[in-house]
């Protein structure tokens, strides 16, 4: 068939946070890409929740940005809330979070992507995947494309056999008002590959100018709202709030009642569904000594009523949504919009990916997202964003890019995902990280944009941005360290703060290792705000500076815990070793290292099930 879409370097399949980011990086790297979606209408769009960040989850929207990706670029655009979380604990904790306009967020991110010229765009539904021996040669579309690429990413979110369910309604879809994606499922099981089935559900949408929000907690921005990207996107102005109310034990007695209703729990679905994001009907039946729930009460934009209802995921008939939602403080003449469901999906086992997301079983395809079992549009956004990368790299015969687990919550991600894959649906947290303290979200542009700008991703003016970021840091720490503070200066404040005074010199370090000394404290001492403003120490530097000072120690510590780590990376392991003939093993522990094959002793550490004794045994195969 004659068309416009000729051969190309770069073919992604579908445009939501994963296909969008995946697209974007591989055609500004210079590849000749193609985004096919079945739907023009809904490139990026957000499919649950209107918003992006979290805990553990902004640290990613952080990194996206760091290494030229546009997920947090679109996030300030259209955000209508800030709130950075867990700000009462330690920095490594600290997560932004932004509500966002939905319908906003979506076209901006296809205005960003139609400003990239090497990018094309096609609706049409991807029906094959096309190879040569175990080389991936392209896609063949419903509308009889065939079309030839040198490498290939899926990002096929909930829509791979998508079935929603409404009570006992059942019907094909992707998400509400989108059709399923049929036929590539079976393809990639001809070709080898594990494939299983998860589940995931939200809430209703409901009609704002029904709620009485009087009766709720109102919850508002930051007053000093912050923003997701370090380029030059513009501050939150005009913010709108959310509110909060809770659950009771009339709307417990409802849907405690109407259980049998729900396709969770009639074994109408048998899928994993996210334990960490549990239905409403989860809630009451596992935490049934629980009298109330809180609920989140969110605008999906500034044009238009719609509100999400943050808390109340599920799959029971309409009426009894309705019922119960009645029930709720401010909901008594609740209308709904649309009504919860549940969806069940297919996902292909992340094991079976190298750390690149380049599939082990065909050569040049990558997936990227849902489909490999994650939840989350930064999960899927970061996962994107480095197959697009590898793709572009692959096909120009250059090394791979790959984030280790100290370098980045991407890395992390990545590494769980294919060295222990996943039975439920994987959703980033802070304790995933063993290095949290190195992996902040306010340092992601000095940990990441050098490497980005060695990629071409980044312009030289962000790259001199972060050196200057890190020299300024770095002033501020060596004069801390080597200047004192003399107790005639700073004693009233020591007093004001709460804390001991001086008796005799010490070093503006030693102060900001106190508890209850900031860094904003200081500047009330001449001395020290001298010092900032002569060398024009930027406020990102001073925060950043003065959690290097008072985390220094623990700092270190996890340094020191990476370079044992890197000591076992350099412990190779050859790619053919055979694990089957090791009968020390256990069989449990072969067939695992079998089916990961990993390439150092480190990776074999982070597989699930694989012992210390089990490392024992490589380790002497190795020397023998």
């Amino acid at each position: 068939m004659m068309s416009n879409f000729q051969d190309y370097d770069v073919v992604v399949v579908g445009a939501g946070h994963a296909g969008s980011e995946a697209a974007a990086v591989a055609a500004r790297s210079g590849s000749k890409t193609l985004l096919i979606t079945m739907n023009l209408q809904t490139i990026g769009q957000m499919s649950c929740n209107p918003a992006m960040g979290g805990i553990a989850k902004g640290q990613i929207v952080r990194e996206i940005d760091a290494l030229g990706g546009f997920s947090g670029m679109v996030t300030d655009h259209t955000m209508i809330q800030f709130r950075m979380l867990n700000k009462s604990k330690g920095p490594a904790m600290w997560s932004p979070r932004a509500q966002s306009d939905r319908w906003l967020f979506a076209a901006k991110w296809r205005w960003y992507l139609e400003q990239i010229s090497n990018l094309d765009f096609l609706q049409d539904t991807v029906l094959d995947i096309l190879t040569e021996g175990h080389r991936v040669t392209g896609v063949q579309t419903s509308l009889g494309y065939r079309i030839v690429s040198k490498t290939v990413i899926l990002t096929g979110g909930t829509f791979l056999n998508g079935l929603m369910h409404v009570g006992n309604r059942k019907f094909g879809g992707g998400r509400a008002g989108e059709s399923a994606s049929k036929g590539i499922t079976s393809v990639l099981c001809d070709l080898g590959f594990e494939t299983g089935r998860m589940k995931t559900g939200t809430p209703p949408r409901v009609d704002g100018r029904s709620l009485d929000y009087s009766k709720m907690e109102i919850q508002n921005s930051d007053d000093a709202p912050e923003k997701f990207s370090y380029s030059d996107t513009p501050p939150l102005t005009d913010p709108i709030p959310c509110h909060i109310t809770y659950t009771n034990p009339q709307v417990h007695d409802i849907v405690g009642s109407n259980l049998d209703k729900s396709p969770i729990y009639n074994g109408t679905i048998k899928s994993e569904g996210p334990r960490y994001c549990p239905s409403i009907e989860d809630k009451i039946h596992r935490f049934s000594d629980k009298s109330r729930h809180q609920i989140f009460v969110e605008p999906e934009g500034r044009q238009t009523v719609e509100t999400y209802i943050n808390g109340f995921s599920t799959s029971l008939p309409t009426k009894v949504q309705l019922e119960a939602l009645r029930q709720i403080a401010g909901f008594e003449r609740a209308k709904i919009f649309r009504p919860g469901y549940a969806i069940e999906y297919d996902y292909f086992f992340p094991t079976g990916l190298r750390h690149t997301l380049e599939t082990r079983g065909v050569e040049g395809l990558y997936f990227a997202g849902q489909i490999n079992g994650t939840t989350g549009y930064e999960e899927a956004a970061c996962q994107g964003l480095m197959a697009g990368i590898n793709a572009h790299l692959k096909w120009t015969g250059k090394a791979p890019f790959i984030l280790d687990r100290h370098q980045a919550y991407i890395g992390v991600l990545i590494d769980d995902l294919v060295t222990k894959g996943t039975e439920e649906p994987y959703r980033m947290f802070t304790s995933r990280a063993e290095y949290r303290l190195l992996l902040r979200q306010d340092n992601a542009d000095v940990r990441l944009t050098p490497k980005a700008f060695d990629l071409g991703l980044v312009s030289a003016d962000r790259f001199r941005n972060v050196a200057r970021k890190i020299r300024e840091s770095q002033q501020l720490i060596s004069f801390s360290k080597k200047n004192s503070a003399d107790p005639k200066q700073v004693n009233a404040l020591l007093e004001k703060c709460n804390t001991k005074p001086l008796n005799q010199k010490v070093r503006w370090e030693s102060l900001l290792t106190r508890p209850q000394i900031h860094l904003e404290d200081l500047k009330e001492i001449s001395a020290f705000a001298d010092f900032l403003q002569s060398e024009e120490i930027g406020k990102e530097a001073q925060r950043d500076a003065e959690i290097e000072i008072k985390y220094g120690a623990y700092i270190q510590k996890e340094y020191e815990s990476v370079a044992k780590l890197q000591k076992l990376k350099n412990l190779k392991i050859p790619e053919k070793f055979n694990y089957s003939k090791m009968n020390s093993l256990s069989i449990e522990s072969r067939e695992k290292l079998e089916k990961n094959r990993p390439k150092n002793i480190a990776q074999a550490l982070q597989i699930s099930g694989i012992k210390p004794s089990d490392i024992q045994t490589i380790l002497v195969a190795l020397k023998r």
